[in-house]
């Protein structure tokens, strides 16, 4: 393999999707990354923890001695060959650890021993992260943003998804925006949701894109909140208005969190995935008990056991309709219209989900 330069150009790596091991330890790698890295550490959490505390108790020295200890025969030669494995199937990728320091220099070094020389990220996750923070704001301060409105079930996703210039923000948080919105797969630390967004726009911008259409979604996204400058722009932003009949939205929402929720669980679960999936629904609708009224609850409770009951005997999800309709008639559409009589954006255009995305394509990107 030839060898290649170290490297601090940081905008290339991620618009180039560059492939990236992560030498971190695992809890360092599960409270934020970039999308596309591996993590290959060089340590356990264990053993960081331990030669954290030799560092404290005896310094340096002792540290990196400790390491060697920990990190030898077997275990070092298992780890080296997860290194070379990575480096021999993304040639054209490079490794990284917190700093760009001992860590991943140890890393380097035994891959040359090991005869692979491959590069590391010069300043590390550290930088990395860094300049992504940086970036947003760079990015908002030259980039339009319009956001894609309207009721629950207009399929404002969907109109995201037909757009070239877009970012799919419930797509980089892996959760639907409701109160019914979470799926099956966890969603993404706070930092990773907000690389993604980033490196999202990166990229249209790179592109030659000045304005990018966005989902009008509130502070929190499940759990995760918007980057705040983002939240800011998206408060002020222009509207574009996505109107579907009821039963259109009816429609939507059956096919999103019946038809397509529920084969995601019986995909991880199994044959208890749709009892997964009648619990998660139950217990979403009692999260909103207290703003829905008790009486209300209760009784779409009910409706909604029947439509299972009737799903699992049959295969037919059309009992599902009436408690969908009374939510979205009776909770969202009211919730909806106070919010956007208070939205600051000038609105720009309505129409149906077609309508929106030909108005969208007319435009100047």
């Amino acid at each position: 393999m030839t060898a290649r330069a170290d490297t601090a150009d940081y905008r290339q790596l991620f618009l180039a999707d560059t492939p990236m091991m992560d030498v971190r330890a695992p809890v360092e790698f599960a409270a934020g990354a970039f999308p596309g890295t591996a993590s290959l550490p060089l340590m356990t959490d264990e053993e960081r923890a331990k030669v954290g505390t030799r560092y404290k108790q005896a310094g340096q020295a002792a540290a990196i001695e400790l390491g060697h200890a920990l990190v030898s025969g077997d275990t070092k030669a298992e780890r080296v060959a997860a290194w070379k494995s990575f480096a021999q199937s993304h040639p054209t990728g490079y490794l990284y650890c917190f700093r760009g320091g001992l860590r991943s220099r140890t890393v380097q070094q035994w891959l040359h021993e090991a005869g692979v020389d491959y590069p590391l990220v010069t300043g590390g996750y550290k930088a990395m992260r860094r300049f992504l923070i940086d970036e947003l704001a760079r990015l908002l301060e030259r980039t339009g943003i319009v956001l894609i409105g309207g009721r629950t079930g207009v399929g404002k996703t969907r109109v995201i998804d037909r757009l070239s210039h877009a970012v799919d923000l419930e797509g980089a948080a892996n959760h639907r925006g409701s109160a019914f919105g979470h799926l099956v797969e966890p969603q993404p630390s706070q930092i990773d949701f907000e690389n993604r967004i980033t490196i999202a726009l990166m990229k249209l911008v790179a592109g030659g894109c000045s304005q990018v259409y966005l989902e009008d979604e509130g502070q929190l996204i499940g759990r995760l909140s918007l980057p705040e400058a983002l939240r800011k722009q998206m408060a002020q932003a222009s509207l574009v208005i996505v109107d579907e009949p009821l039963e259109s939205r009816v429609q939507a929402v059956l096919e999103d969190y019946i038809e397509d929720l529920g084969a995601r669980f019986y995909k991880h679960f199994g044959d208890s995935g749709p009892q997964h999936h009648r619990q998660r629904l139950q217990s979403d609708l009692l999260r909103i008990r207290k703003r829905l009224g008790g009486a209300m609850q209760q009784s779409l409770s009910v409706i909604m056991d029947d439509a299972f009951d009737a799903q699992e005997a049959s295969g037919d999800t059309e009992g599902h309709r009436s408690w969908i309709r009374a939510l979205l008639a009776d909770y969202y559409d009211p919730m909806y219209d106070y919010q956007l009589s208070k939205r600051e954006g000038r609105r720009l255009f309505t129409g149906t989900r077609d309508e929106v995305v030909e108005w969208v394509q007319a435009r100047p990107i």
